[in-house]
């Protein structure tokens, strides 16, 4: 595991607004979680609601939130603002702490995504000693291109052990 591929860092409460769907494949069906997540943002990549978002947003990035909610496993679309939508799901709160940030790029979003998330809760959390993830929404964030690759931060809030 190279080390420097993840940080840990203070940030400030922040708000999600997110449009979402239920994951309803076993956790451990990753082929089944990935498809459900491929097809839900190709569906509000083309009907508009992406660009919904995009429009309210504070900043250029899109999020994609996985948070477990009533025992659902709910996945999201967002964009950081302090604006409503009523084609919107959830306002997401993001607690003020310390937060783990893995770095990376892949040729789409949705890989990016995939890729952040696997070495977050494969590699960093299950080998960390001193932090650990309790619960709560974690964020994969698309933050920009550049060699025609996506780029973007994974973002999972922690506590000290």
């Amino acid at each position: 595991m190279n080390m420097e591929n993840y940080t840990l860092e203070e940030k400030d409460s922040f708000t999600v607004l997110g449009i979402g769907t239920e994951l309803k494949s076993d956790y451990t069906d990753y082929a089944g979680i990935n498809k459900e997540k491929a097809d839900f943002w190709q569906a509000v990549s083309q009907d508009g609601r992406l660009n919904m978002l995009k429009a309210v947003a504070t900043n250029d990035y899109i999020f994609t939130v996985n948070e477990a909610v009533n025992n659902k496993m709910m996945h999201y679309a967002g964009v950081m603002t302090e604006a409503s939508l009523p084609e919107a799901s959830r306002v997401i709160q993001f607690p003020k702490g310390e937060y783990l940030v893995v770095k990376g790029e892949a040729a789409t979003a949705g890989e990016l995504s995939n890729m952040l998330t696997g070495i977050a809760f494969s590699q960093v959390l299950p080998e960390a000693k001193n932090f650990a993830y309790v619960g709560g929404p974690n964020t994969s964030v698309e933050m920009g291109q550049r060699n025609s690759l996506v780029f973007g931060e994974m973002w999972i809030p922690v506590v000290r052990k």
